[in-house]
């Protein structure tokens, strides 16, 4: 069943620069406390979706050309949310349950943890302080981050996808890719995400296939209120 879904959802996402990558609720849960788990059985078929560099031109632009009046929140989410919920109807006779990256809890909690979702289907690893044996932080606070074997760290965790109606208790578990193996790089990367993010070095920790364009690194460097005007959007749409 895992295989005619993911099939299913990479025509469907892959030609608007989006993946899926695969993963069973039980694998998510088991590293995370009970506040967040999703609650789901250990075996439920779910998948992350992330958007790469090539999502900007292939979903976004023709979504916000098209779409443009109907705009009324920041247009990548909206974009993102249009193209996963017509996902639903590619699947008429499954329940298909979505959650977006943006959703919070009436408890002000995130939906779902991302990068945690995005390891454990070995999509991208997720870097943690615990992954240096020796840090050089002290009491500072220090955030973890993803790394894509293929993008680096230009790529966004958009949301997942979850099949309650199929469990998959022989899924195989793939480890993401240790892209950044050594303790100095990964000081440097949790060093650069915390305390330099904003010139995204961090990013380019590794040799990436492809990143964003000088045209979607401004975009997402503009405040998402005035995004509007850079894609041609007039106020009013907002």
């Amino acid at each position: 069943a895992e295989l005619c879904v993911a099939e299913r959802l990479r025509s469907t996402l892959g030609p608007l620069g989006l993946e899926a990558h695969a993963f069973k609720v039980g694998w998510y849960n088991a590293v995370l406390q009970p506040a967040f788990h999703l609650p789901y059985p250990d075996d439920t078929l779910a998948f992350v979706v992330l958007s790469t560099p090539s999502m900007f031109d292939k979903a976004l632009k023709p979504f916000v050309n098209k779409e443009r009046l109907k705009i009324i929140r920041d247009p990548v989410d909206q974009c993102v949310s249009h193209h996963l919920s017509r996902v639903k109807e590619k699947f008429p006779d499954q329940r298909v349950d979505v959650m977006f990256d943006y959703e919070m809890l009436p408890s002000r909690k995130p939906k779902f943890l991302a990068q945690t979702a995005a390891h454990v289907a070995g999509a991208a690893y997720y870097y943690q302080r615990k992954d240096v044996k020796l840090d050089p932080w002290g009491k500072k606070k220090i955030f973890g981050v993803c790394i894509h074997p293929k993008y680096g760290g230009w790529f966004a965790i958009r949301g997942l996808l979850l099949f309650p109606d199929i469990q998959v208790p022989f899924l195989e578990q793939p480890a993401p890719v240790d892209c950044v193996s050594t303790e100095e790089k990964r000081i440097e990367l949790l060093e650069q995400f915390n305390f330099h993010w904003q010139d995204g070095r961090y990013r380019d920790i590794i040799e990436v296939k492809e990143r964003y364009s000088e045209e979607q690194k401004a975009y997402f460097a503009t405040p998402p209120a005035e995004r509007f005007r850079l894609l041609g959007l007039s106020q009013e749409a907002q």
